[in-house]
């Protein structure tokens, strides 16, 4: 028999690897805590900052009251539309754009021609009227003349005294030049009497006014005709600046149309933009102190003249009712008042070359403003001033 286990397969031995079991990581340090030199660098840090802010807010609400200030300052002239009496056209222009002129400078002159032709008629006239009566027009003709002289020193040198006096009263210049101004308007006034008075004698020498009511007619016609050729010279009414001058010789220019503009040298003044709560404390008189753009480095003084009482804030309208204005701000801009301040314009300009419509930096200060706040505020306007050498 054979051997059943002889026959069985040998069996082979398998090696088993061993389980690699992996190592625990490595415990993490905890982390450092900060350093407390640290913490107290940024507690000292926010506190400064803090402190800053309050510090800022605080002096902006006393600024308000007793030294309120804006950088939104403009400097203000009267803008004169020069516009002829009489209509024709331009035979000279005697100005350039931009050029300054004195009180009376010629400024340009309307054809005389015609004018020359209504004195001639008019006299023409006056000898018809006077054909009854044995006597010579050649006394009312001369004193016609200066009836019309006199008359036209009247109108202009009464423009320049009532000018010249509110210039006074608002302190922008002195009470010597007011009243020089209004001891002209008095002798022309009386040389205007004179005149009329050698009319009326030479009138006498023609016939009374009421039995010759034609010979006055004509008389007064012969006075306008005279006015008439007097005004085709336009002259400068003050001292000040001509500006965007469109006239040139041949033009024609009609009676009241404006020709050329005029700024006035002399009737000048500053409107500052204040905020409603900036207002509480200013009068007129109280003193302001002036950083021009023009004159960076310098403070000038001022006075307050004036406090407008309202401004254009009303919403527009459309098909007879109102329209609100959408809403572009988280918070509604602060409302603008105008403060008219004076100062000594022709002073200033003589050394720098102020401009209208310049930007001015203007502080007011209350008489009531304690010395602190005042010093404070003056410090740094003139801080400003330096500053401004760079813009």
């Amino acid at each position: 028999m054979t051997d059943d286990t002889s026959a069985a397969p040998a069996l082979k031995e398998v090696a088993v690897e061993p389980e690699i079991v992996p190592e625990p990581p490595a415990p993490v340090p905890p982390a450092a805590e900060p350093e407390p030199a640290r913490n107290n660098s940024a507690l000292t840090l926010s506190a400064v900052i803090l402190a800053l802010a309050l510090l800022i807010i605080g002096w902006h609400a006393i600024a308000d009251k007793f030294a309120p200030s804006t950088q939104r300052g403009t400097i203000t002239a009267q803008v004169i539309q020069i516009a002829p009496r009489v209509s024709g056209r331009v035979t000279e222009v005697l100005v350039q754009d931009n050029q300054i002129v004195q009180a009376g400078t010629p400024l340009f002159r309307v054809d005389p021609r015609p004018y020359e032709l209504a004195v001639a008629s008019a006299r023409e006239k006056l000898r018809d009227a006077a054909l009854g009566v044995d006597a010579s027009t050649a006394q009312i003709e001369a004193a016609q003349a200066q009836v019309a002289q006199a008359r036209a020193n009247v109108d202009r040198l009464r423009a320049d005294a009532e000018r010249l006096q509110r210039l006074a009263d608002r302190g922008s210049v002195s009470r010597v030049q007011a009243e020089q101004a209004a001891s002209q308007l008095k002798a022309a006034e009386a040389a205007l009497d004179t005149a009329m008075a050698q009319a009326e004698a030479a009138q006498r020498q023609l016939g009374e006014v009421d039995s010759n009511p034609k010979l006055e007619t004509a008389r007064l016609a012969l006075e306008q005709a005279e006015y008439d050729l007097i005004s085709t010279t336009i002259l400068a009414p003050a001292v000040g600046a001509v500006s965007n001058m469109k006239l040139a010789v041949g033009q024609f220019v009609s009676v009241g149309t404006p020709t050329l503009t005029f700024l006035d040298g002399e009737d000048i003044w500053i409107t500052a933009e204040l905020r409603e709560n900036q207002l509480r404390m200013i009068k007129p008189g109280s003193s302001a102190r002036l950083l021009f753009d023009a004159a960076p480095g310098h403070i000038f003084e001022g006075k307050v003249n004036s406090i407008g009482w309202g401004i254009a804030a009303g919403p527009n309208q459309s098909g007879g009712l109102p329209v609100n204005a959408a809403p572009t701000q988280w918070f509604e801009p602060a409302r603008r008042m105008p403060v008219r301040i004076d100062f000594d314009a022709l002073g200033i300009a003589a050394d720098y070359p102020i401009r209208f419509g310049g930007q001015v930096d203007v502080v007011v200060i209350p008489e009531s403003s304690p010395g602190v706040v005042t010093g404070i505020a003056g410090a740094l306007q003139r801080l400003r001033s330096w500053i401004s050498y760079l813009y």
